[in-house]
């Protein structure tokens, strides 16, 4: 993303300016979502000159590209998600953003911040998704998979236990027994 020159602003505390931001970013992307690359990511925000530097706050929108975390199949979703961040004059180590030397600011590391903040862990794209078979791979979405035994792997070694006969009137004889 472009940088802005906010000279103009710290020179006049109190006073703000508009800015409209529609621009691809590259890389925002985690292993289940993305923003592809060639799809931008616009917004409006509003730069106000406060005594500590440069306060931005706005809305930032685009579409992510996601893969449902059951099924893998791939669908794409809208975005709207709020900016409010601190550009200090004299920044710190500790600071999040920054202004540059030049007395610019470059909004992308919070657009980046936002954005991926914004992208969900395990999409879904229906919450009823009944995901892929993990013995043969079918999509049980659309029926194919024609249905398996399923034991845990780790049960399988009782599956060769021999369990005796229990007679349901055994436990009362051996209680009577017991008592002489």
């Amino acid at each position: 993303m472009n940088a802005i020159d906010v000279r103009d602003l710290l020179e006049r505390p109190g006073a703000s300016r508009a800015v409209h931001v529609d621009e691809t970013v590259a890389g925002l992307e985690t292993p289940l979502v993305d923003v592809p690359e060639d799809s931008p990511v616009a917004g409006d925000l509003t730069l106000e000159s406060v005594v500590e530097g440069i306060y931005v706050h706005g809305s930032l929108r685009g579409t992510m590209r996601m893969r449902c975390a059951r099924c893998l199949k791939e669908f794409d979703r809208p975005f709207d998600v709020s900016v409010a961040e601190l550009y200090p004059r004299d920044a710190t180590p500790d600071d999040d953003y920054a202004l540059a030397d030049d007395l610019t600011l470059d909004p992308e590391p919070m657009v980046r911040d936002a954005v991926v903040l914004e992208m969900p862990f395990s999409p879904l794209h229906d919450p009823e998704c009944k995901g892929l078979c993990p013995i043969c791979g079918g999509d049980r979405n659309l029926d194919e998979c024609p249905g398996h035994e399923e034991i845990d792997p780790r049960w399988s070694a009782l599956g060769s236990l021999v369990m005796p006969e229990i007679d349901d009137d055994e436990p009362e004889a051996r209680a009577a027994g017991s008592q002489t």
